[in-house]
């Protein structure tokens, strides 16, 4: 990992990580050919894992971006209204 990583970052980097190998197992079981069910099941854990990595994204931009006005507190960073936009486009 980066030594810039921030430290409430680490454990989504290792849940992106577990969802990587994860996908390569989907993929694998897709070129051999597996039954529909075991590889849905698998794609439902990658796709989970996913999600809730976006979360975890969104929760600590929420935590570290954003004033109590709502209002970017850097440029660059996010509105509330731009993680609302975010946190719906993983629902």
């Amino acid at each position: 990992m980066a030594e810039d990583t921030p430290t409430d970052m680490k454990p989504v980097i290792n849940r992106l990580r577990r969802a990587q190998g994860q996908l390569g197992a989907v993929i694998s079981m897709v070129e051999q050919g597996k039954d529909c069910r075991s590889v849905v099941t698998q794609l439902s854990a990658v796709s989970s894992a996913l999600d809730k990595a976006g979360f975890a994204i969104i929760a600590t931009a929420m935590k570290e971006c954003v004033a109590e006005d709502g209002k970017p507190t850097k440029d660059g960073d996010l509105s509330v209204d731009d993680l609302e936009k975010l946190f719906l486009s993983l629902s």
